[in-house]
């Protein structure tokens, strides 16, 4: 009778497993489907069962794995859950905002309570870390009781842990041509790299989450080679050295200040149709806009993405040219490399003092990380900031302040500065940090208390620049500025976003400002790209331009803004580009170039091809 007891509980608890994974997948196909359950049930037993129990399949080894470590199917089973539950949640919540999925690389935020609780509200925030806690306290307890287990039960319980961490290191590797797993979802999976939304869609939550394990930045272009690259580097530094000829040399008294202002969802809410908010919250932007070089910037992302854009502004180098899977090169890629030539290490190369501020938490993106790869002398952020004076209900440091925090470099200092400010007063959340707005919104099917308070906050913002920019004027050395919003707020109504089908909801607005008036043309109506920033502001001021700006000048000839699926070629944007025989070749010049520094033999960074 105790026998069969025994294999009646067994029985039932593998029936309790199998549900278990098989409602945790149907979980995040329905988190990831919009909470559509309809979608999510045709995805599982009408249009993509294979894929769909073969990330059941990894789920299971999954719950194995953390099974065998607490000791307990139980418990392992709360534990599984809590995880799943949180990550589908994650992952609705970034789909809401950004219109983009979950990645591998995103699990490595979760230290960030600071954003985490921002980001979803106190009380759930407290709710879900009671929840972890909760499991955390049931793990250490059965885990102790687990050490009672008979020898039999625990070799049994080392196997199935080392089966398990052996399987999810073989998936891992699920973008190996040779991975069975991988070889499981090819016989019925469409992959859609260009949109990783839409190819989270086709194969899976789990199958997309995989395909954006380990990957390659680049594929090695055809033609590379040492010869290659130093031609390219002969070619453009000649070039570079003729258009210098008009530049005059500097020195450290003459040498401008140079102020990099990445504004956080900076954006001009009355560009989109379907949106109308009454005044004009960046009247004090434009006011400084219409006197210089000014427009819009691609943004690569909807609703975030600001590290990419920042990679891009300060590097020249393009998130076109890489691999889809290369969601965020800030985490995946720049911590390995030992040096990355930029901006920061051109300026610092000329003497110099190169300071970054960010008025919140250092690992976000790991920036502290990054920062040091790329050469800053000091990282200022929010615990070492003097100015930290925050606007109303506003949760974040005001731009005020941050503008503060750069005017104390600007006026301490001996040497030329380079600072680069990441700005975070209009970041999401929105609603209720502000009172008595003056702002007026309509909107189709709008959040409308979240506009009205964007509304506000980049009025804030627009008003802080404006007062930046004359303070600078009164500065005795030159100083020259980029500014430029990263990517609109993800607030806007599916209503609205599909009126603003296309480039509308990827431009942002971008100024640069020269605080001698000197730039050598103005005007409202360009268009870029952030990697253009750099070679742009130098040329525009006469300064002299490095091999590599010259390729950007060049490139930008042709290409005056892209971005996957968005080319301005002729003055019009389309999903694809022309190459004509000019425009091929530049492009050729500058992915050889990029696939050098970030995944080939580097053969460039041995000349003097960033630097001069």
């Amino acid at each position: 009778m105790l026998k069969n007891h025994n294999k009646l509980r067994w029985f039932l608890k593998g029936v309790g497993v199998f549900f278990l994974i098989l409602f945790s997948n149907l979980y995040l196909q329905f988190c990831q489907n919009n909470l559509s359950l309809d979608l999510a049930l045709k995805f599982a037993f009408s249009w993509h069962e294979q894929k769909f129990f073969l990330g059941c399949l990894v789920l299971l080894v999954l719950y194995g794995g953390i099974a065998s470590v607490i000791g307990s199917v139980g418990m392992g089973a709360v534990v599984y859950g809590v995880f799943i539950g949180i990550l589908g949640f994650a992952d609705y919540m970034k789909m809401t905002y950004r219109q983009e999925p979950v990645y591998p690389d995103d699990l490595k935020m979760v230290s960030n309570l600071g954003m985490m609780k921002d980001l979803v509200g106190t009380p759930l925030f407290i709710l879900l870390l009671v929840l972890i806690l909760l499991s955390l306290a049931g793990v250490v307890w059965m885990f102790i009781r687990s050490l009672k287990l008979t020898r039999k039960q625990q070799f049994f319980r080392g196997g199935m842990f080392l089966a398990c961490v052996l399987l999810l290191g073989y998936f891992s590797n699920f973008n190996d041509e040779n991975n069975l797993l991988r070889k499981g979802y090819n016989h019925t999976a469409l992959w859609i790299p260009y949109s990783q939304k839409m190819n989270y869609y086709n194969v899976g939550f789990v199958g997309g989450f995989l395909y954006n394990l380990k990957v390659v930045p680049m594929d090695e272009p055809a033609g590379y080679s040492e010869a290659a690259v130093k031609e390219v580097v002969a070619d453009y530094q000649k070039k570079a050295a003729a258009a210098n000829k008009a530049a005059s040399p500097l020195d450290d008294k003459t040498a401008p200040n140079i102020v990099y202002v990445m504004s956080e969802s900076f954006s001009d809410p009355n560009r989109l149709k379907g949106v109308d908010i009454s005044g004009d919250p960046l009247k004090d932007y434009y006011e400084v806009a219409d006197k210089t070089y000014s427009g819009q910037m691609l943004s690569q992302n909807y609703g975030g993405g600001t590290a990419n854009i920042e990679f891009e502004a300060l590097t020249g180098f393009s998130m076109e040219l890489f691999n889809p899977q290369m969601t965020t090169p800030y985490t995946l890629l720049v911590p390995k490399l030992k040096q990355l030539p930029s901006l920061v290490s051109l300026l610092k190369d000329q003497g110099y003092d190169t300071t970054a501020i960010h008025p919140y938490d250092t690992s976000m993106y790991k920036r502290k990380d990054v920062y040091q790869v790329l050469g800053f002398d000091e990282f200022l952020d929010q615990d070492t900031m003097k100015h930290t004076e925050k606007l109303e209900n506003n949760p974040y440091i005001s731009d005020e302040s941050a503008y503060e925090e750069v005017m104390d470099r600007l006026k301490s200092a001996d040497n030329p500065q380079f600072v680069h400010l990441v700005t975070m007063q209009t970041h999401m959340p929105y609603g209720g940090k502000y009172e008595n707005i003056p702002y007026q919104v309509t909107a189709e099917n709008g959040n409308l208390s979240s506009i009205a308070n964007y509304a506000q906050d980049v009025a804030y913002a627009s008003a802080a620049l404006k007062n930046f920019v004359a303070k600078l004027e009164q500065l005795p050395r030159r100083t020259l500025v980029v500014f430029w919003g990263d990517h609109l707020p993800g607030i806007y109504s599916d209503e609205i976003q599909k009126a603003n089908d296309g480039t509308q909801l990827h431009e942002t607005e971008f100024l640069l400002v020269d605080s001698q008036g000197k730039l050598q043309s103005v005007g409202n109506d360009h268009l870029s790209s952030p990697f253009y920033f750099a070679p742009t502001l130098l040329q525009q001021a006469g300064q002299q331009v490095s091999g590599f700006y010259q390729l950007l000048l060049d490139l930008q000839q042709q290409l005056p803004a892209f971005e996957k699926g968005m080319y301005l070629q002729d003055g019009q944007w389309g999903k694809t580009v022309a190459f004509d025989k000019e425009t091929a070749a530049r492009y050729k010049d500058y992915q050889l170039i990029q696939y050098d520094v970030l995944a080939g033999k580097q053969y460039s960074l041995k000349t003097t091809f960033f630097k001069e």
